[in-house]
């Protein structure tokens, strides 16, 4: 959980390219609204790194264990790192089309995740699951968040520039971005490591 914590933490760094343009929250220092960057970006960065690498594991009361070398020799794992790459890759050919930019990061995680389960069949179940999984876990954040101060999200998220389309007062982009976000990032541990997810013992 930490590993992958620290790993997803450098992506906060992102923000710029998401502020004003799909939301503008409120930071510390107001750094978010003068310089694009902003504390809190990696605060969320890192906690959802890490919970998405968890929660499918923690919910399915499974443990991982390393991959056979004999199964690491399988063809379809000569394509392992451009699966692993998938989504790094495809970001900024997304990116560039005249979009929100929440948009290509919901299709790159997509892109990362399907080549996840092409690379990796075992991580199928995991990919679809978990990303169900996150969607829960975020939306019960979201409607907190909503819950707690009202009108945030109409006041913070660029509402206009999006589809428009809600559930709850929800936009469908933070909850495509969540079941992309778990889907891709369910298994990215287990695949950047060579693991299999097995049935805890005892």
């Amino acid at each position: 959980m930490v590993k992958a914590s620290l790993f997803t933490a450098p992506f906060g760094l992102t923000e710029p390219l998401f502020v004003p343009e799909y939301w503008s929250p409120p930071s510390l220092f107001d750094l978010a609204q003068r310089t694009g960057f902003d504390i809190e970006s990696l605060i969320f960065t890192f906690g959802i790194g890490g919970i998405g690498a968890v929660l499918y594991n923690l919910v399915t009361r499974q443990q991982l264990r390393p991959t056979s070398r004999e199964e690491m020799k399988h063809p379809r794992h000569r394509f392992h790192h451009w699966a692993l790459a998938a989504p790094f890759l495809s970001f900024p050919i997304f990116y560039f089309f005249p979009w929100n930019p929440i948009y290509p990061s919901i299709l790159a995680m997509v892109v990362g995740a399907i080549a996840t389960m092409v690379c990796r069949p075992d991580l199928v179940r995991k990919t679809w699951v978990g990303g169900l999984l996150f969607l829960a876990y975020y939306v019960v954040f979201l409607l907190g968040l909503e819950w707690t101060a009202p009108g945030y999200i109409a006041r913070v998220w660029a509402l206009d520039a999006l589809s428009g389309l809600s559930l709850f007062g929800m936009p469908l982009e933070e909850l495509l971005f969540a079941i992309a976000f778990g889907a891709y990032w369910s298994g990215v541990y287990d695949h950047f490591t060579w693991k299999i997810t097995v049935p805890a013992s005892g």
